[in-house]
C-alpha cells in the first residue's frame, strides 16, 4: 500500500501534523509512506499511489495558495481518470479556535471528489474526534509564534494524536478495499 502525503507549511505546524499522519499510516503493516512539501511534490507521482492525503494551513477558511497551485496541476490526471477510486484524506491547521478549520477541510475535499476519489474522515466513534475534531479530516488549532496558552498547546497535542488516528484509519481502509478487490477478482 503506497500512501503519498503532500503538505504546505509555513511555520512548521502543518508539517508536524503531516508527519503524525504518516506515523499513524506507517503503523499499518505493508504500508509505504511518501511525504513531501508541496514545493517538492510531483503530481505525476500520484498515479502510482493507492492513497493520497493532502493538507495545508487554512487561509481565511480556504486552501493555502501553495497547495492550491499544486492541486491546479491535476487537470491531466482528471482528464485521464487517473485518480478515480483512489483513497483520499485531508488535514489543515489554523491559528485560532474556529479559524475556518471545517471550511478549509471541505475546500480540500472538493478537488478529491472531482477526481473521483473516495474520501476518508474520522467518525464520532473516535471519542476525541467527537470532542474537538472534525468528521472531514483532521483540523488542528496551532500555537501562534511564542504563545504559551495552555488550551492551544493542549489542542495542538491532541490534534497531532488525531493525525495519527487518521493515518492509521486511512491505511486500514485502503487495505480493506484492496482485499475486497482481490477477493472479487478485480485488479
Amino acid at each position: 500500500m503506497k500512501i503519498y502525503i503532500v503538505y504546505d507549511s509555513e511555520a512548521g505546524h502543518t508539517e508536524q501534523l503531516a508527519r503524525s499522519i504518516a506515523k499513524g499510516a506507517q503503523s499499518v503493516d505493508g504500508t509505504e509512506v511518501f511525504i513531501n512539501h508541496v514545493n517538492k511534490a510531483n503530481v505525476k507521482d500520484l498515479a502510482d499511489m493507492d492513497v493520497i492525503i493532502w493538507g495545508c494551513p487554512g487561509h481565511f477558511g480556504t486552501i493555502s495558495s501553495g497547495l492550491k497551485e499544486w492541486i491546479d496541476k491535476l487537470g491531466y490526471l482528471w482528464a485521464n481518470g487517473t485518480l478515480v477510486d483512489k483513497i483520499g484524506a485531508v488535514f489543515c491547521t489554523t491559528a485560532t479556535i474556529h479559524g475556518g478549520i471545517e471550511a478549509t477541510l471541505l475546500n480540500l475535499i472538493t478537488p478529491m471528489l472531482h477526481q473521483g476519489m473516495m474520501v476518508v474522515g474520522l467518525p464520532a466513534t473516535t471519542p476525541e474526534n467527537a470532542l474537538y475534531g472534525s468528521y472531514y479530516g483532521v483540523g488542528v488549532t496551532s500555537p501562534v509564534e511564542d504563545t504559551h496558552d495552555e488550551l492551544i498547546q493542549s489542542l495542538f497535542a491532541k490534534g497531532l494524536r488525531l493525525g495519527e488516528t487518521l493515518g492509521k484509519r486511512v491505511a486500514n481502509t485502503a487495505n480493506t478495499i484492496a482485499a475486497g478487490k482481490k477477493l472479487h477478482g478485480n485488479p
